[in-house]
């Protein structure tokens, strides 16, 4: 019985959220039944630098042993081919980082380079050239047409001789916004430089786009999602706000059709495991049974006549087992518990997110389809703060490269659980796509585009409000 009532509770408040659009925003006195669950029965309650590596909590021992493998997996380096470490060789020729965790740190966010650094690590860049028609076929199974010599992502470090892409560094200026009782906050608009480039100029029309590591925590739950559920909230026209959710159609490699994405800052990949192949493949070299060629464009000789880590009877340098257990892995890593949901000033924080609008994106609440890929992350309640829809965020965030049916200043609403303990995870509070913001302020106010009404709103409050809104926001 508390589950049927906890999703008649999601179903009313679902209802009450859709009607918002054309109706005063719900007002908030206490917290919702099993807000704080914000993952279901998936839940953990912790709150430390582990706060997001935990396996969901509803597996059962046995379970947690596949996670635990699959951790291994996505935790410890690879190294380079050959090597006796033959389950963990074949790293590069060309690659960004030796280990998934070294860009998902902590399972968290990651952030741009510091001035000093050698290596980007937890950020890469993107490359992509103009569409045209004689790309057609490339632009429907890869979304872009990647820049002729560097391919679609630019690598920064190489295995011995190979010579790396070339390197990364962000420059901000600064862009004062000042809120209506006459607080100035300075933002920080970013500039990427490409030095170093280790084979010869790039297409003058190179489009770049730096993109952050996203946290791992979810992503189970937002792939158990049925299409429809995130169909329904895909706009046939925008609102009075102008807010106009679409969705992302890219291709799956391994059904070899178009489907819906969900997954990425542009919702550019369908599911997880093609999603964790494409990493493997682009950030580490690795090579799979779905992408089963390294990641060297015809330029790149010496990076296509280095030794791999392919197995004596054709297995792919990450075998079809290594990858089960790490798609098991980042299926099941649990969203930690909501804190404070019934302090006041939370609520009121609550409340004024309502008021600006900004569930118009950022959805609080799905229930998990019953055929989820795993029986653990079925028919659950969540409250991922996201309609994994593409939304226009104006000029000041856009990138002006297109993926798939995403425009350049299209991005996906990314889920906010957890938000609030990135500091204690990544060490850091580095927002949006790139990292650009410093904290969630800032974060709040580089939106525009769609978000411009929420943003503007956001603006009126005083100072009061603003630290209500950003309890609220550090509650998720």
């Amino acid at each position: 019985m508390p589950r049927l009532l906890l999703r008649l509770s999601a179903l009313l408040m679902a209802v009450s959220l859709s009607a918002c659009d054309d109706a005063a925003p719900p007002t908030f006195t206490q917290a919702e039944p099993g807000e704080a669950r914000s993952g279901g029965s998936t839940t953990v309650r912790k709150t430390d630098q582990n706060a997001f590596s935990l396996p969901s909590a509803n597996l059962t021992p046995t379970r947690r042993l596949d996670f635990s493998v699959g951790n291994s997996f996505f935790r410890n380096p690879w190294v380079i081919a050959p090597a006796t470490t033959t389950a963990r060789d074949g790293l590069g020729p060309l690659f960004n980082t030796n280990a998934c965790q070294n860009c998902h740190i902590k399972d968290g966010r990651g952030h741009p380079p510091l001035p000093e650094a050698s290596n980007a690590v937890s950020m890469l860049v993107r490359l992509s050239i103009p569409d045209s028609p004689p790309y057609a076929k490339l632009i429907e199974q890869l979304g872009i047409v990647p820049e002729p010599v560097y391919g679609g992502q630019l690598q920064d470090m190489a295995v011995p001789g190979v010579v790396p892409e070339g390197k990364v560094r962000v420059d901000y200026t600064p862009v004062n916004v000042t809120f209506k009782d006459g607080t100035v906050v300075e933002l920080r608009k970013p500039s990427l430089q490409i030095t170093q480039l280790g084979y010869g100029p790039m297409h003058p029309d190179t489009r770049f786009s730096a993109r952050v590591a996203p946290p791992m925590i979810g992503l189970g739950l937002l792939e158990a999602i049925s299409d429809a559920d995130i169909l329904q909230n895909a706009s046939k026209r925008p609102d009075k706000n102008g807010v106009f959710g679409r969705p992302n159609w890219v291709w799956d490699d391994a059904r070899q059709k178009t489907v819906l994405g969900r997954f990425g800052w542009k919702a550019g990949q369908p599911n997880l495991n093609q999603q964790n192949v494409h990493a493997f493949s682009g950030d580490m070299g690795l090579t799979t049974s779905l992408r089963p060629f390294d990641d060297c464009t015809d330029a790149q000789v010496a990076c296509k006549q280095a030794p791999n880590g392919n197995g004596e009877n054709g297995e792919q340098e990450v075998s079809d087992n290594i990858l089960r257990l790490v798609l098991f892995y980042t299926r099941n890593l649990a969203v930690p518990a909501r804190r404070d949901v019934n302090e006041q000033q939370v609520l009121a924080g609550k409340n004024l997110f309502f008021q600006a609008g900004c569930q118009s994106c950022h959805t609080p609440t799905f229930t998990t389809a019953a055929n989820a890929a795993e029986p653990e992350l079925a028919n659950q309640v969540i409250r991922p703060y996201s309609d994994l829809l593409l939304h226009d965020m104006g000029e000041g965030l856009a990138d002006n490269r297109t993926e798939f049916k995403a425009g350049g200043r299209d991005w996906r609403t990314p889920p906010l659980w957890g938000i609030g303990l990135t500091q204690n995870v990544s060490g850091h509070t580095q927002f949006l796509h790139d990292g650009r913001a410093r904290n969630l302020l800032e974060a709040v106010l580089w939106h525009g585009g769609e978000a411009q009404a929420a943003q503007q709103h956001v603006l009126s409050f005083n100072a009061e409000q603003r630290a209500a809104l950003l309890a609220f926001l550090n509650s998720l």
